[in-house]
């Protein structure tokens, strides 16, 4: 009864209470003037008509147009008019257009390096407009790789962040889509409550709904009071707002421009397997060192300012390298970023360009396997043309629906010679890809809607680095793990099952 009581007044519960309260007030009304007023009835029919055709017009993904307009045409009353108040939304609108260009100015300030840019046209050439594209689009670079090290699980990471964080001398950034007390987070919280003490500049970002539930209303206070700042990211409230479906779900931890962390790998105990709520928990991760680690520096300065209103000079951030920081290590690097509504999906972007320019093979691990179209299309046609493409899933996972939605495509790409397999300890949350030896990204991006299309991500890019070679290694050795998913696996599956998993995936894009 503690805990049922526990759970009904937990903020997670009751702002839910109070979305679901506010759209009901709302269609209710709606109901109730359709009733009294014919004219009204038809107005909103015509709406929903008027919005089906905006919809369909509009340059976006079409499994995400077929998903709103499936709703819209079954609740005419009110599907349009719950459509446009989502998208139309002012404040919305001139977030994100401010977001963009602020973006743009901060990167601009830091342009490529002609210089690595022909290194990569001498050496790998077909990788130069990979390079250029998400210059020109998100203003990030490449650099060569300086030291990097790979972790093919959260324990492995938590070491490493233990003993960088006691370098710190300048500043210290963190932000994860999730923060969660435990193990994990009390063992670095008691590092930078030491280093704020000596002085230096510690920063924490989390998201608003990733933590809602981890971590108390107040934390932020509760950080200050040790004299570490704390921002919430998009703080979950009970107004439906479009911005509440734009999460911030990076994960970055910067010290002092030098060094960052970037992966799958959240500040939350089951990362570490400390807790086994799905069981094993298979995350990675990669440290990057050298001018490539004050990219994500930006991109945490980026979203602080925004969300602090407030506006510091990122020269005053900038580290000091020297030739051997620079030189260290082989290959190349570019870290980016991803923020919606900004027209450009440079997350999708990177993992087609790998697909359609693999010749030998493409590894891939997702925890979510929640395909667009030209995602499903440019992994089949890569089978096709004898790439080895295999893909690794959970077993056990986090979510019942997204599993589900997997399962559709199970069929269709195994009938296309893809390999699929299920990590069968538990849980496989890390989202990499390697090919052909010379590439691969890791990073917070997930192969579903919701990573490629409305939240903010960040990942690392590798080009003829020893990373790619690790991240192959890893891939392999977890395959020994794994189930691989056949045809007759597919074939036995429930007819209700498989029909519940198709209609769920036609509205996988708005889960």
């Amino acid at each position: 009864m503690r805990k049922l009581l526990k759970l009904m007044f937990s903020q997670v519960a009751i702002v839910s209470f109070l979305l679901i309260l506010q759209l009901l007030v709302v269609l209710a009304s709606l109901l109730r003037i359709s009733e009294y007023f014919v004219y009204f009835d038809i107005f909103l029919k015509v709406i929903s008509a008027v919005t089906v055709i905006i919809i369909i017009n509009r340059h976006s993904n079409p499994s995400y147009k077929l998903a709103w307009v499936i709703p819209i045409l079954i609740f005419p009353l009110f599907g349009g008019l719950f459509y446009l108040f989502i998208t139309g939304q002012m404040h919305t609108k001139y977030y994100f257009k401010k977001l963009a260009n602020s973006e743009k100015e901060i990167n601009e300030k830091y342009p490529q390096s002609e210089d690595v840019l022909s290194e990569i046209e001498e050496t790998f050439p077909q990788r130069k407009t990979t390079v250029r594209y998400v210059n020109n689009v998100s203003r990030m670079n490449a650099y060569r790789t300086g030291e990097a090290e790979y972790f093919p699980l959260g324990e492995d990471m938590h070491k490493s962040i233990l003993k960088e964080l006691e370098k710190a001398e300048r500043y210290i950034f963190l932000e994860f889509f999730i923060i969660k007390e435990g193990v994990f987070w009390d063992s670095i919280l008691e590092v930078l409550k030491k280093k704020a003490a000596e002085g230096v500049d510690v920063r924490v970002m989390y998201d608003g709904m990733g933590s809602l539930a981890p971590l108390p209303l107040k934390y932020p206070k509760v950080l200050e009071g040790y004299g570490i700042k704390c921002r919430v990211f998009s703080p979950f409230t009970p107004f439906l707002s479009a911005l509440q479906n734009n999460r911030d779900h990076r994960k970055i931890l910067v010290i002092d421009g030098k060094v960052a962390y970037t992966g799958g790998i959240n500040l939350s105990d089951e990362y570490i397997n400390v807790d086994y709520p799905h069981g094993h928990w298979k995350d990675m991760a990669v440290l990057v060192k050298g001018e490539a680690a004050f990219s994500f520096a930006r991109m945490f300065l980026h979203l602080w300012w925004h969300n602090s209103w407030t506006k510091e000079d990122i020269k005053d951030f900038e580290p000091h390298f020297t030739d051997a920081e620079i030189s260290a290590g082989n290959g190349f690097v570019m870290p980016f970023g991803d923020i919606p509504q900004d027209k450009y999906q440079v997350g999708e972007f990177i993992y087609l360009d790998i697909i359609n320019k693999a010749k030998d093979y493409i590894y891939i691990s997702t925890p979510y396997l929640i395909l667009d179209h030209e995602m499903t299309v440019a992994l089949k046609n890569a089978a096709y043309s004898g790439v080895d493409v295999k893909i690794i899933c959970p077993r056990i996972a986090d979510h019942w629906y997204a599993r589900a939605v997997a399962y559709s495509y199970y069929k269709e790409l195994t009938d296309a010679g893809i390999e699929l397999y299920e990590y069968a300890p538990g849980f496989i949350h890390g989202k990499t890809f390697v090919s052909d030896d010379e590439i691969s990204v890791v990073g917070s991006i997930n192969l579903d809607y919701r990573s490629l299309y409305l939240h903010f991500e960040c990942a690392a890019w590798f080009l003829g680095s020893k990373i790619c070679t690790d991240v192959k290694e890893d891939f392999i050795n977890t395959l020994s793990k794994c189930e691989r998913i056949t045809i007759e696996h597919c074939n036995k599956m429930h007819p209700l099952r498989k029909i519940l998993n198709a209609v769920l995936r036609l509205f996988a894009p708005l889960m």
